[in-house]
């Protein structure tokens, strides 16, 4: 049994936590404006708006308590350490993103019916200092590891808000251009669709890790066939690939060889295979000789066979010796 490791990412935790702490300060003090003069101007995108970036603050002191967390060092039974709660903070991140969507069209929805008088050139002015603010909190964002899901759930969550900004802003130029106050709601809809399309998104991947999915870039079938193409290579199975945090995939698996082959050798030459054409830096594997026994009374998933060992190609169906 042996594994071989070899983690980390281009941008340090402390750096990150620098970015995201900038952007978190951004966020808060823009907000605290943007509540009162949503209520002055009446506006339901800039109320919107504002809501959006109270999730952004939240999504931010989320991500920065899981980059501290995630730090720390595995301890008793936790032996990955805490690099999972990163992923929770994405889950979580997508899931208010999906209820503030909810909420904002059916408040949308009820303006359209029954619009109520909005302020245009307020809601112009915070608009547009809105897109200001954004673009400066994306771009501090953009520097963090956006390979983290975690970080990448908060850089979604501003980087709608941006979006959001436009539409507002373009929403008070039309009532104040042409007094359609309907504007207004519309722009609070669009704003609804581009948080539901970032937390369904937020929500789909960090469920694949939670579930230990393999990653969206690795197919396990077409693993296991190219793992049984190595020379000496008769079987694989209980063939395992999973992401124990975002960015960090892992694989193990249960080898059988041909008899009279070097065991180590082999392993050595599928780690590096594994590391090189399919980044798993994470790996551990077990590997025996085929001798003809059992040795795994219940393997998980697909067992694959080498075609030049069985005579046939792998088998793809057999869920088990």
């Amino acid at each position: 049994m042996s594994a071989g490791h070899g983690h980390g990412h281009g941008v340090s935790a402390q750096a990150d936590r620098k970015y995201l702490s900038g952007a978190l300060a951004l966020i808060v003090g823009f907000m605290a404006a943007e509540v009162i003069v949503g209520f002055a101007a009446g506006s339901l995108a800039l109320i919107t708006d504002a809501a959006h970036m109270l999730t952004d603050a939240i999504a931010i002191l989320l991500a920065l308590i899981a980059i501290r967390l995630a730090a720390k060092p595995p301890a008793g039974g936790y032996t990955y350490g805490f690099k999972r709660v990163e992923i929770l903070s994405a889950q979580a991140n997508g899931i208010t993103l999906l209820l503030l969507a909810a909420y904002f069209v059916y408040e949308a929805v009820n303006r359209m019916i029954h619009p109520p008088e909005v302020k245009g050139a307020l809601v112009l002015i915070t608009g547009v200092a809105g897109i200001v603010v954004n673009l400066f909190a994306t771009w501090l964002i953009s520097k963090a590891n956006r390979s983290s899901l975690n970080v990448e759930g908060a850089f979604q969550h501003i980087l709608n808000d941006l979006f959001a900004f436009v539409a507002t802003a373009l929403a008070g130029l039309v009532v104040l251009l042409t007094g359609f106050a309907r504007a207004d709601a519309i722009a609070a809809l669009v704003v609804a669709a581009l948080m539901l399309k970032a937390g369904v998104s937020l929500v789909r991947d960090s469920g694949r890790i939670f579930l230990e999915a393999a990653p969206a870039r690795i197919d396990p079938q077409a693993l296991g066939a190219e793992l049984c193409a190595v020379e000496g290579v008769v079987e694989v199975h209980d063939l395992h690939v999973w992401e124990i945090t975002s960015g960090e995939p892992a694989a193990s698996a249960h080898i059988l060889v041909a008899q009279g082959l070097d065991c180590h050798q082999i392993r050595v030459q599928i780690e590096t295979l594994l590391a090189e054409r399919h980044h798993l830096t994470h790996s551990t594997l077990q590997v025996d000789h085929a001798d003809g026994e059992t040795h795994c009374i219940d393997a998980h998933g697909t067992v694959h066979r080498s075609i030049t060992a069985a005579g046939r190609a792998p088998d793809q169906a057999n869920p088990g010796h």
